[in-house]
């Protein structure tokens, strides 16, 4: 047992991305712009490289400040697109997202391991996840769920960018890129289509992605990035035939009940 302890933190901190980010993943699909997320995580990714290259090691409870600080960059512009560009939002964010990408490789472009550092950005290093990273989006995650619960207008509201920048920062630093986007899609996308807004039963699925996935890259030696998006996205497909079928064997039992009480 003692062999798989150090496990229990990159679990723990999986958890707790799942339960960040589904939430938020509902409200990324109803806003209509899938790739406004990608763009801001991309900034955030771009303020951590830029902190490494050009800025002292400065860090707010795990996360450089200096990705909180692009990130936010980054969702003001958002906000910006959606307000004054809305025929053309789509183009306006996903310039946005090239913008970014290029900057973070022209950033690394002098350093010998640069190529590291942006497999890094993009795929995570969810396995030696830091315990005050794990903790601040454990608090992230508690915060979400109650402006959720009781001030669900905020989240739907202004309030929801900077929050969303915050959360987003936090994840990249804990997984990368990759696996924040496919965190907030994948089970409000698959699961929504079967359910409806169901946050729970979706964040259950997320999670049992992702521990499958930490299981296969630890037994493989895979890296763990991106197999939690290929394993979460395998679960998503699964749980969302199980509830399909399960609900057409309902509706058959239910309409035979019926034909028998007639």
């Amino acid at each position: 047992m003692n062999a798989y302890e150090w496990l229990i933190l990159p679990a723990v901190g999986s958890a707790m991305l799942c339960l960040l980010l589904v939430p938020l993943g509902y409200q990324v699909i109803a806003r209509g712009v899938i790739f406004a997320d990608l763009a801001i995580a991309q900034w955030a990714s771009l303020g951590t490289l830029a902190g490494l290259a050009l800025l002292p090691a400065y860090a707010l409870a795990g996360a450089p400040l200096s990705s909180l600080i692009f990130a936010l960059l980054a969702s003001g512009v958002v906000h910006l697109i959606f307000r004054r560009l809305g025929d053309a939002k789509e183009a306006w964010i996903g310039l946005l997202y090239v913008v970014g990408a290029s900057f973070a490789v022209l950033l690394v472009s002098g350093d010998p391991h640069g190529a590291q550092a942006l497999q890094r950005a993009a795929s995570g290093d969810l396995l030696w996840a830091g315990r005050p990273v794990v903790v601040a989006t454990a608090m992230l995650a508690t915060l979400v769920w109650m402006l959720g619960r009781w001030r669900s207008a905020w989240m739907s509201g202004v309030a929801f960018l900077p929050v969303f920048a915050v959360a987003v920062t936090y994840s990249v630093s804990l997984a990368g890129i990759y696996v924040v986007f496919a965190t907030l899609i994948i089970t409000p996308l698959i699961l929504g289509a079967c359910l409806g807004e169901r946050p729970a039963l979706a964040v259950c699925c997320a999670i049992a992605g992702h521990l499958a996935a930490i299981g296969c890259s630890v037994v493989w030696d895979v890296p763990a990035g991106p197999t939690i998006v290929v394993v979460t996205l395998a679960m998503a497909l699964i749980w969302f035939l199980a509830l399909r079928g399960l609900a057409a064997q309902n509706l058959r039992a239910l309409r035979a009940k019926s034909g028998g009480s007639q």
